[in-house]
């Protein structure tokens, strides 16, 4: 919004620069965009009035004017198409300067002498474009400088607004804020009911209630259309950013910049009948001010007549009814509308309005009947006419509402971090137009009708520091009695493990927590599943109970880019409900493709079930604890490919080959790997402790047993460790070497053959001592799974 610093002074008596004023603005949340001066910088222009007009002898576009200066008489040569007698206008004599540092000079137009200049906008620095000569007013005394007349000793301050901020879309709020900063006055126009002579209303239908809850019109006739808006309120206009037009369109604009009130004025005589506020009909269509087209449908708000639309809603209106060099008569229009009705409206149409801007952020609901009052003051100033009563329909319950907020002196002291006194914050609530009482160490405030973003006690204490300026915030030391939290070592944090994936070449990966609820049954996951009471669509309609539906789509669309050979992973959070909604916290791993780069050196071998058991190994290997896996049975895992990862005996996860049928439901066309784990399970490790080597040499014994198929090596490793009782310390590691499945190896059994290695750590073992831990061993070995030495 662009405002004039001159203007903003009459409504704030303040002697403050204008970067003090851009500073404060910026301070109070109204961010200053940038400056520009109300015009050029030139010398030697004044009013002057041309009281000949002739054309020139030998050139058709031009005139021979004789041009009074105020103390003398001098002759012009113009091509200005508006040039006429009796016109009032700019003119530069013979030595003035205009921007650009252009310097007027004597001159001969076609062999006939020119004393001087008659000057446009764009030539003065006022504009960035115009038809002719600047028009002044007909009271404009001739010989006075233009730029002391037009008050161009100004500065416009663009000021950026936030959206909720609409009340400061325009000077009324602009002012307000800049008086509470310094605890000034502000000085409000004062409005006065005015005259009514006539009794002509228009009746109003409200058919959208909800959409326009309060619509209010005044018949204003027998306007004088000769009459032109006067200088001062179309410098008011220009400085604003807005053009002058019709005095009557003027005056709403004004109003506008003025109040914060966007108003519309129709002609009388264009309106057939009642006016009806109704939303529009399907493929209905309005030719709009602009002269566009605009095709509507039911979202758009309409004010229309008995049989035809006449304007869209707080956007814009329409040509066939709006106000022109014949209109005699008028109908003023001052509504709230809400602001969800006209948001977006704008752009859909590709038009931008300065009522649309303002509407959709929201208009005071309280300020129609003052727009009425302050615009037919001025509009019977400048055209004079014959005034109705003001005809306002009102739907309270429709209107929006004010709230009333509580805040205590303790919480504003504890959320500032330093005191403010009770008077300045009251006197800084009353000032903003907030109803503020200060009772018992604490405020009720009433929110006003032109602030839509005041409903809690924090809005209220932004309000407080942004006046008191955060710059005047002391500062101080930092300081706090609280004991640094002191993290264990045993505690494994999510970066450190994020980081050995990564060193193990995994890439991470982040998923919505919102999943379709198809992904979850169609992996048999969709149990306790938690459904969102409002889903942005039926693909993220649940919360996930399972990493695996969004890994599994990653590796998918990876696939579909020709990137086949992936190590994924994923560390978040997963969702049940039963009884109540549980959060969990879970890491999942997914291997595909090759286990190493194509070379020559080597043959390409594909991702199997040991690559994801041993990076499951290699996350888990700072655990002194012993790491067990287990067979296991889930519905989306391939039956024998998959186990339970035990730490400690404790099930802490799972991992495996993801079930075929899933991927070919999936088109993944080759074989996946995943290990899910309890990311709390395997954060909370016992640290290994240290022991001294031992310097006594190692004795190794190999052993191979035959035994049935489906005893496992677990089995096995533990029964040994179980036999040897305290004898257990002297084995220093039990390893498989070898398993054989063929010749010689009856159907149903198997061969195992393991290194037992021993060691003492105070003396050197002997062999009758080993070969006796050996020997008990394969004892207990027959006797538990009736296993026999393979020789």
């Amino acid at each position: 919004m662009k405002i004039s610093e001159n203007w903003l002074k009459e409504w704030v008596a303040t002697d403050a620069s204008t970067e003090q004023l851009m500073s404060e603005l910026t301070m109070l949340g109204l961010e200053v965009d940038g400056v520009e001066p109300a015009g050029g910088e030139f010398s030697g222009v004044v009013v002057a009035e041309i009281v000949s007009c002739e054309k020139h002898p030998d050139a058709d576009k031009l005139k021979v004017c004789q041009v009074n200066a105020g103390n003398e008489t001098l002759q012009i040569v113009c091509g200005a198409p508006n040039a006429r007698v009796g016109l009032k206008t700019a003119l530069s004599k013979i030595g003035a300067v205009l921007p650009g540092d252009f310097k007027i000079k004597k001159s001969k137009l076609r062999g006939v002498e020119s004393k001087g200049m008659l000057c446009s906008e764009v030539e003065l620095g006022i504009s960035q474009e115009s038809d002719g000569i600047i028009e002044l007013a007909d009271d404009a005394p001739v010989g006075v400088d233009v730029s002391e007349y037009l008050a161009l000793n100004d500065q416009i301050i663009d000021i950026d607004l936030t959206p909720n901020r609409a009340d400061c879309f325009c000077m009324r709020g602009v002012a307000r804020d800049l008086a509470t900063l310094g605890n000034l006055k502000v000085n409000f126009p004062t409005i006065s009911e005015q005259k009514v002579t006539i009794d002509d209303q228009i009746n109003v239908s409200m058919e959208a209630p909800k959409q326009c809850p309060k619509y209010g019109t005044r018949v204003i006739k027998g306007i004088d259309n000769s009459q032109s808006s006067p200088t001062w309120m179309k410098e008011k206009l220009r400085r604003s950013g807005i053009r002058s037009i019709h005095p009557v369109v003027d005056v709403t604009n004004y109003v506008m910049l003025e109040l914060g009130q966007p108003m519309h004025a129709f002609d009388l005589a264009k309106i057939d009948g009642d006016i009806v506020v109704r939303m529009a009909q399907d493929k209905e269509s309005l030719v709009l001010l602009d002269g566009s087209t605009a095709e509507l449908n039911p979202e758009f708000l309409l004010i229309a007549d008995q049989t035809k639309a006449l304007a869209v809603a707080g956007v814009i209106g329409g040509q066939d009814s709006g106000v022109g060099s014949e209109t005699q008569d008028i109908v003023l229009e001052s509504a709230y509308f809400d602001p969800a009705t006209i948001m977006g409206k704008s752009r859909k149409l590709g038009v931008h309005t300065e009522s649309g801007m303002r509407f959709e952020r929201g208009v005071d609901w309280g300020l129609q009947a003052d727009a009425l009052q302050r615009a037919t003051e001025l509009i019977l100033q400048i055209c004079g006419g014959s005034v109705a009563p003001i005809n306002m329909t009102e739907l309270t319950g429709e209107l929006p509402k004010q709230h009333q907020i509580a805040l205590t002196e303790d919480k504003l002291q504890r959320v500032l971090g330093f005191v403010v006194e009770a008077d300045r914050v009251t006197q800084i609530f009353n000032s903003l137009g907030l109803t503020a009482t200060y009772q018992n160490n604490s405020w009720q405030v009433v929110s006003p009708s032109w602030r839509f973003d005041m409903e809690i006690a924090e809005d209220l204490i932004e309000e407080v520091v942004r006046v008191v300026g955060y710059d005047q915030m002391p500062s101080h030391r930092l300081h706090s009695t609280d004991a640094i939290r002191v993290i264990p070592e045993a505690i494994k944090r999510t970066h450190v493990i994020k980081s050995q994936l990564s060193d193990l070449a995994y890439q991470e990966v982040i998923n919505y927590s919102f999943v379709a609820e198809k992904q979850l049954a169609d992996l048999k996951l969709a149990d306790h599943a938690i459904a969102l009471a409002n889903p942005l669509n039926k693909d993220m309609a649940v919360m996930r109970t399972h990493l695996l539906p969004g890994l599994l789509a990653n590796i998918k669309s990876n696939l579909a880019r020709q990137e086949q050979d992936l190590a994924l992973f994923e560390m978040g959070k997963v969702f049940t409900a039963d009884n109540e909604i549980v959060q969990t916290d879970e890491l999942l791993l997914a291997k595909t493709g090759l286990q190493s780069p194509e070379q020559w050196s080597a043959n390409s071998a594909k991702v199997d079930f040991y690559d994801i058991k041993g990076d499951v190994e290699v996350l888990l290997s700072s655990a002194s604890e012993t790491i067990d896996f287990t067979a296991a049975d889930y519905p989306f895992l391939h039956p024998g490919r998959q186990a339970e990862v035990k730490l400690a005996g404790k099930t802490v996860g799972y991992l495996g080959q993801v079930h075929p049928s899933i991927c070919q439901q999936l088109k993944i066309k080759q074989d996946v790997y995943v290990a899910n784990l309890n990311v709390n399970a395997i954060q909370n490790i016992t640290l290994p402790q240290w022991q001294s080597i031992s310097k006594f040499p190692k004795v190794r014994r190999d052993l191979s047993i035959v035994l049935k198929d489906e005893v496992t090596w677990d089995q096995v490793s533990q029964a040994i460790n179980d036999c040897l009782g305290e004898s257990q310390q002297l084995l220093n590691s039990l390893r498989l070497f070898d398993v054989y499945k063929g010749d010689n190896i009856e159907k149903g059994y198997k061969s195992l053959a393991m290194a037992m290695i021993f060691q003492e750590k105070n003396r050197t073992l002997e062999d009758k001592d080993v070969d006796k831990l050996v020997s008990k061993a394969v004892s207990f070995l027959a006797e538990q799974f009736n296993a026999e030495v393979r020789t």
